[in-house]
């Protein structure tokens, strides 16, 4: 574009045509200092100097030097008045020598002559003039570091965890938005801002209130509402001090017996967050520890995703199944994680993968569930403090049905308590006909039968407007109309006693129960065959059994002689019921001598007479698990006298409910000739047996 006259008599022009020559050599000196190539800043100050060049000259000139956008550079081309050519150029001119400015400082910093936060304060000021030069917004981008940094700030996070904060902000803020590892590290603080590392929620530390939640809440399990109770009082004797760590406890017993709800109680009596964390099926070591960094889509473990979720460090975490994890594979041994979850000497520093920086977990109350501690590895059943929930008596359930599972059907059927009335004889039968279970689920599906049964009556009522003629009553009478035949009978009361038969007691993971063992002989060369799906220890107990029997047959009074074999001519079949249900453990074998030499002698053992226990082969009775369960069970099947081993007799005094007691005649035997003394009255000992076994006698052994 050819150059415009200058008006010499505009005062205005010559104004601006004097700051754009100064601006000029404001700009070559700064050239110059930064060191660029010295013939170009001397051919350029040369034409700044030169008194021929006019000022449109010096415009173009120096837009064609400085750092300019293209719509920057046709606006100066499209300008065609020279005073808004130059006040443009001159405006471009001076950004230029702002941000040559930054750099000399910059330049002077990495000299040291600027302290870390000036060098910081410089180098961002040199970047949002950059950014600004392209176009660029960095706004949004600002605002989101300063969020994230206030966050992590009102995290008080510990000085470990902030000493790798740091390191990675400052990597963050180097990193261009679009770069995938600037997504990897964002995440990364996130979450370790969202954890709660220093709030805790109060305790609700008053013991007599407590008390009553649980009693509210759950009928019974009196062990473990004292445990929880110790631990409030502790607690609170102790907060000023602040060194109580959070027990693990786990909650072992059978379906449907009130483990989870049991969790959930405990924390609303301690006013603390609740969160339960499934762990039926768990494979992968890495659903409890997290995920590393390295892999793609990697997050942490199931432990800090509950503790995110509850906002606080001092929950109550239930551990729901913990007997369902996953043993050893190709993704590591989920069950070993939790060896450092659930140790209180430890737990104070777990590590997540992902996070890679310890969290105290030692102020959460670890609850975990199990149906059976078989399946459990030692190492980590050992960190856990057990209590065991045992099967409900009758009583119990009569009253868990009138308190909590009545109410609770009628309110989700939305009716009210005056609309359906359950008479406690018809609660009784159903738990005793139509349920066979340690736990009350079934019992509270009988129960909503019944009253989704009233709820019909009630709403074809409502609808012919003949309310008047309803009646929300239910009897034992109606029970049988409503659910149909009975689906359970008294198994022993229904059996009629016959030789080789006797009745045993048996636990496992769903609760108590009986069992029937049969013995039968017949012609053959002395075999013993086996049948009822019976694991490898109930085998054994057999063998034993035979064995002892066969050395003692004379003793017994089965055979006419010392040498004379009570199999010489006969091949013996002891068989177990219900071969479908796979049957193991050291506690039949009493039960199986009984049913032999029932069998020999021809003699029977009543039905109503069970028994539980295992024994050596010089006759020495042992001790056995799961009393309770058994005892509970074999009440419900309508046993009358227990033998036992002498060794459960504090079992029987400390876990079995007084109601249960009393229905019961209980015998505690040390030797296999006390049991055979008292299971069949006398009948099948001869007399030198029967005053060596009275003289074994020690103790009483009726209870």
């Amino acid at each position: 574009m050819p150059d415009q006259t200058v008006d010499r008599s505009d005062q205005e022009l010559q104004d601006l045509i004097v700051t754009l020559r100064s601006t000029s050599r404001e700009f070559v000196a700064l050239l110059q200092t930064l060191k660029v190539p010295a013939p170009a800043v001397t051919q350029l100050e040369k034409f700044l100097k030169s008194v021929t060049v006019v000022p449109g000259q010096v415009v173009d000139l120096l837009m064609s030097t400085i750092e300019s956008t293209f719509e920057e550079k046709i606006e100066i081309l499209n300008a065609i008045d020279l005073k808004e050519r130059i006040a443009r150029a001159s405006e471009l001119l001076i950004r230029q020598i702002h941000v040559l400015k930054i750099s000399q400082k910059v330049h002077d910093n990495v000299e040291g002559k600027l302290n870390k936060k000036q060098r910081e304060f410089y180098l961002r000021e040199q970047m949002s003039a950059i950014k600004e030069e392209l176009g660029e917004k960095d706004g949004a981008e600002d605002d989101e570091l300063t969020l994230i940094e206030k966050q992590l700030e009102a995290a008080m996070l510990p000085a470990e965890v902030q000493k790798g904060v740091d390191r990675e902000m400052k990597r963050l803020k180097k990193m261009q938005p679009a770069s995938s590892e600037y997504s990897v590290i964002r995440n990364y603080l996130d979450w370790i801002a969202c954890l709660p590392w220093a709030k805790s929620s109060e305790d609700i530390l008053d013991v007599e209130r407590a008390r009553k939640q649980l009693n509210d809440d759950h009928h019974g399990l009196e062990k473990v509402k004292r445990r929880i109770l110790e631990y409030l009082a502790v607690t609170k004797l102790q907060q000023l001090k602040g060194d109580v760590k959070g027990p693990i406890l786990c909650l072992v017993g059978p379906p449907g017996v009130g483990k989870t709800s049991l969790g959930r109680s405990i924390a609303s009596a301690m006013g603390r967050k609740f969160h339960r964390i499934a762990l039926g099926g768990v494979w992968d070591e890495s659903e409890i520890r997290g995920h590393r960094r390295t892999y793609v889509g990697a997050l942490p473990g199931l432990i800090i995703h509950g503790l995110k979720k509850c906002e606080v460090n001092n929950p109550v975490f239930l551990l729901d199944e913990i007997d369902k994890v996953g043993s050893r594979g190709h993704h590591g041994d989920p069950s070993a994680a939790f060896l450092e979850v659930l140790d209180p000497e430890q737990n104070s520093t777990f590590t997540d993968h992902y996070l890679n920086v310890p969290f105290d977990l030692s102020k959460v109350l670890f609850i975990a569930t199990a149906n059976s501690v078989d399946t459990i590895p030692g190492p980590l059943l050992d960190r856990m403090e057990l209590i065991t929930l045992p099967g409900y008596t009758y009583a119990e359930k009569l009253a868990i049905a009138t308190n909590h599972l009545l109410p609770k059907q009628i309110r989700q059927h939305g009716l009210s308590k005056d609309d359906v009335q359950i008479t406690q004889e018809a609660l009784l039968k159903v738990a005793t006909g139509y349920t066979r279970e340690s736990g009350v689920r079934q019992l509270e599906r009988e129960v909503g039968s019944l009253v989704r049964h009233k709820a019909v009556e009630y709403a074809e009522a409502d609808e012919s407007k003949h309310t008047v003629k309803y009646h929300p009553e239910v009897t034992a009478a109606d029970v049988e109309d409503i659910l149909g035949q009975e689906k359970f009978v008294n198994e022993v009361t229904e059996r009629v006693a016959v030789p080789g038969v006797v009745t045993g007691m048996a636990y496992n993971g769903v609760g108590g129960g009986i069992l029937f063992i049969e013995a039968s002989q017949m012609p053959g060369k002395g075999q013993l065959q086996l049948t009822g799906s019976l694991g490898s220890v109930i085998k054994e107990s057999s063998m034993i059994a035979l064995s002892w029997v066969k050395s003692h047959g004379y003793k017994i009074g089965l055979t006419d002689s010392p040498a004379q074999n009570v199999m010489e001519k006969a091949d013996v079949h002891i068989h177990m019921p219900s071969g479908a249900t796979p049957k193991d453990g050291p506690s039949a074998g009493i039960a199986m001598v009984c049913a032999l030499v029932s069998m020999f002698s021809n003699e029977v053992v009543p039905a109503t007479t069970a028994m539980t226990g295992e024994f050596t082969l010089r006759g020495l009775v042992m001790p056995v698990g799961g009393i309770k369960e058994k005892v509970i069970a074999a009440h419900r099947a309508g046993v009358r006298k227990i033998i036992m081993p002498l060794r459960n007799r504090k079992d029987v005094i400390s876990d079995v409910p007084l109601s249960v007691r009393d229905d019961i005649e209980f015998y505690f035997a040390s030797t296999i000739w006390e049991v055979l003394s008292e299971a069949f009255e006398g009948r099948v000992l001869t007399g030198v047996a029967a005053a060596d076994s009275a003289a074994s006698v020690g103790v009483d052994s009726h209870l």
